[in-house]
């Protein structure tokens, strides 16, 4: 891509996520902003002046070579100086500030964007800079869509209903053993726990053909699955009793489930959503099963058996259409299973990339070569804990933010945001070919 296509590319992708945090931020008053709707999440102000800060640090400031328009702010809107339950209580930036302050990084960043060279540094090859704060706007846009999953009060987002089903998808899919290419070394834009690409030996494993839905995971809950530990870890039926798990998130004893304010049936062939780590683990158990690993994710996102390749999706290396997935906050709720047969993978496994992020029982970790950058509080630092990965992005994802090697991660408690799961099992005898 040359110096003008690729200077296009990134002003459409800055207007495009500039104007998803505007409707997130702006479809709600001012008393609404800055109140925390729940512990786990920061106030919806915090986040919008968080969003402009970070442009401001690395493409104003790092980038661009130029004045801090703010630097009085840069300690209150780093992530890891505050944690979500104390910053309500920090003298944030009001509604009416953040606003104008994002708008005038914004114009210093576009100014800058018809001057920039892209080579030379790292950080500016590719635009690779401003494909990160692009990729961090839309990561705090799916961050305040969970909040307004949490928020109460009348609804105040809209969009149309997710497509029908348009494929019968049910069972399993054999995945064959061997090696593939995991991560990436070449996606411009792909963030440094992506890389580098390497390969993975995968023994032969089934995989099920679309993830865990409503009507499946109901079965769980009335079999008792909540109130017997055998289908739980340790620590999972620990954490049960404690949280007082009973189901999901946000459904009800009669069938019903709220989304963005609004309460309704739950619908039984859609992915089911909001669910911890820890209650998917307990229902691979109950149906005989277990959670993927990380690789044997990917693998059956994106190996090509034709070929051997690996693809940037499931469907091939073209980006994402209305067609393939459901991304972007088009919808706001997966699509049933079998709402996407373009988006299915070459060994027919379907719904990879959006609806729900997916758990795997991989913990989070850097790929072997790994190297930081630009920071290692992007990735490294999360190293080693208790986080697990989870893959595929959820309809609360952006493409921009959502590739077949993207990698996601969060503590096997969490269930506020937009997760589900899909099983997996080792081949039993004549299974495997």
């Amino acid at each position: 891509m040359d110096s003008d296509d690729l200077r296009g590319r990134v002003a459409a992708e800055l207007d495009r996520c500039r104007a998803r945090t505007l409707v997130l931020t702006e479809s709600v008053d001012d008393a609404d902003l800055v109140t925390q709707h729940s512990r786990l999440m920061s106030p919806l102000v915090w986040d919008l002046a968080h969003i402009g800060n970070q442009e401001e640090l690395w493409l104003v400031r790092d980038v661009g070579g130029a004045e801090a328009v703010r630097a009085d702010i840069d300690e209150l809107y780093d992530a890891f100086k505050h944690t979500r339950g104390e910053r309500p209580a920090l003298p944030l930036l009001g509604p009416a500030e953040a606003r104008s302050y994002v708008r005038t990084v914004r114009g210093k960043v576009f100014d800058l964007l018809d001057r920039v060279a892209f080579e030379g540094r790292p950080l500016v090859t590719d635009a690779f800079a401003f494909g990160m704060i692009v990729q961090h706007e839309q990561q705090h846009d799916e961050t305040m869509l969970i909040t307004h999953q949490l928020r109460t009060g009348p609804p105040v987002l809209d969009a149309p209903p997710p497509p029908a089903a348009r494929a019968t998808v049910t069972a399993e899919v054999l995945v064959p053993g061997g090696p593939f290419t995991m991560g990436t070394s070449v996606e411009p834009w792909a963030l440094d726990n992506e890389r580098p690409a390497h390969t993975v030996d995968v023994p032969a494993f089934l995989i099920d053909a679309a993830p865990v839905t409503n009507a499946q995971y109901a079965e769980f809950v009335a079999d008792g699955g909540y109130d017997d530990p055998r289908w739980w870890t340790p620590d999972g039926w620990d954490h049960r009793q404690r949280a007082g798990l009973v189901g999901p998130a946000h459904w009800y004893d009669d069938g019903t489930y709220t989304r963005f304010g609004h309460r309704a049936p739950r619908v039984p062939d859609e992915p089911v959503v909001h669910v911890s780590f820890h209650e998917a683990q307990a229902y691979a158990a109950w149906a005989g099963k277990r959670l993927p690993t990380e690789a044997e994710w990917e693998k059956a996102a994106r190996f090509d058996p034709a070929d051997g390749r690996s693809r940037r999706y499931p469907w091939g290396d073209a980006d994402p259409t209305p067609e393939h997935a459901n991304l972007g906050q088009r919808h706001l709720s997966p699509a049933p299973v079998g709402a996407y047969p373009a988006g299915a993978s070459p060994l027919g496994v379907h719904q990879l990339i959006g609806d729900v992020w997916e758990w795997t029982s991989s913990r989070f970790t850097g790929y072997p070569g790994f190297v930081a950058f630009p920071y290692r509080e992007y990735s490294e630092v999360f190293f080693g804990g208790d986080f697990r990965v989870l893959r595929g992005g959820s309809f609360g994802t952006d493409a921009a933010a959502c590739r077949g090697t993207f990698r996601n991660w969060d503590y096997p408690v969490r269930r506020q945001i937009f997760s589900g799961f899909r099983c997996a099992r080792d081949p039993g005898p004549g299974e495997a070919g």
